[in-house]
């Protein structure tokens, strides 16, 4: 089990099991991260991770050249769509440039 946290945003810390994408066992009623696409494309998922180094995925082309527009100088931003439950994390929303 990874536990997923949310910073300060006062939602409860979740557990999902290793491999969950977050897209998928996310929702209003347990997170405060919103999806739209669930693609990577539109944006609406953008988030501020963190985790220990090494843990999370790479990002894709098409991860990064959105979030060189949405938010270039913010190291931590992620597509909380792209993402699955690989490590314990904590994740907040980003409100984009």
């Amino acid at each position: 089990m990874r536990k997923i946290s949310f910073g300060s945003t006062g939602h409860r810390p979740v557990e999902l099991h290793e491999g969950t994408a977050l897209s998928e066992a996310l929702t209003m009623s347990n997170s405060p991260i919103l999806f739209g696409c669930r693609t990577g494309i539109c944006g609406t998922c953008l988030s501020v991770v963190e985790a220990e180094p090494g843990t999370l995925p790479e990002r894709n082309d098409e991860e990064k050249e959105l979030l060189s527009i949405l938010c270039p100088n913010e190291p931590k931003a992620r597509l909380a769509c792209q993402l699955k439950a690989c490590a314990d994390i904590a994740i907040e929303p980003l409100k984009p440039l």
